[in-house]
């Protein structure tokens, strides 16, 4: 039987694979090899499975775009919606290199922790941390990349939650909910909205305390060259040094300074 090219060493073949998943696996390979395509015949022969279960796989695999079926042949190919993730992946790798030298001078001009995040799945994703020269002042933040995080309660979520339309803020908040994370995380469904719109109008976010106690950070957006709000950067400090003057006076000019920039180097034409 064909088995994923990834899992031929059985030393490293985890014991607890899900059957559906790894068939999926196989005939996205098996279909990906081939540039003419196959049949439902050839597949099934190939995986050792029977056709009917192949039919079932790929009607599904077509329903989301993961498959397609050329109309002349019959035959199976990849489906556009995995060239679509390619293209993300690819943006989100090239997005952090980019940045890079940009959230380095952040860093290095404020004093302060600078990080960038991405939304996946409704929730803030860390793909870039520089740490603070002059520390947290005893204060260790939570963040870490890779960690996840309620959007809802930080600055650089509510920046990115701003631009989704009120159907996408009326799916994020029943399927997320609004925890409350410390006294001021705002929970209330029409005073988020309300304070996004806010966001959105003056083109950042502050985060009073809202996510960790005595943290207090301040974000904005980083656009891609169709204008897409794709991920979003924040000065974050311990309250006590990074004030809400210091904010208005001099760090949501830098933030903000620096998302443009990025934007800029990612193609973005327009102006904040």
């Amino acid at each position: 039987m064909f088995r994923n090219t990834k899992f031929k060493d059985k030393s490293t073949r985890p014991s607890n694979l899900v059957q559906t998943v790894e068939r999926v696996s196989q005939i996205i390979d098996l279909v990906g090899n081939s540039s003419q395509g196959m049949s439902i015949k050839d597949i099934s022969s190939t995986l050792g499975l029977p056709k009917g279960t192949v039919h079932r796989l790929l009607t599904s695999l077509a329903y989301f775009g993961y498959i397609r079926q050329d109309a002349k042949t019959k035959n199976y190919l990849l489906g556009l919606k995995l060239l679509e993730l390619g293209n993300l992946i690819t943006s989100q790798l090239d997005l952090r290199k980019i940045a890079e030298p940009y959230l380095k001078e952040l860093a290095e001009k404020t004093k302060e922790t600078v990080h960038m995040v991405i939304l996946d799945q409704y929730e803030v994703v860390y793909i870039e941390k520089i740490e603070s020269e002059i520390g947290t002042g005893g204060l260790k933040m939570a963040s870490r990349v890779g960690a996840r995080n309620p959007a809802h309660s930080c600055a650089v979520g509510k920046v990115l939650l701003s631009y989704l339309t009120d159907e996408e803020l009326d799916t994020f908040i029943e399927k997320k909910g609004l925890p409350q994370r410390t006294p001021n995380t705002i929970v209330s469904p029409i005073q988020l909205k309300e304070h996004l719109s806010m966001v959105r109008n003056q083109g950042y976010a502050i985060d009073d305390e809202e996510n960790e106690k005595g943290i207090r950070c301040v974000a904005a957006p980083i656009f891609d060259d169709k204008g897409r709000p794709v991920s979003a950067i924040s000065i974050s400090g311990p309250s006590f040094r990074v004030t809400k003057k210091l904010i208005q006076d001099v760090l949501k000019k830098e933030v903000i300074k620096t998302g443009l920039e990025i934007s800029k180097a990612l193609g973005f034409k327009g102006v904040t």
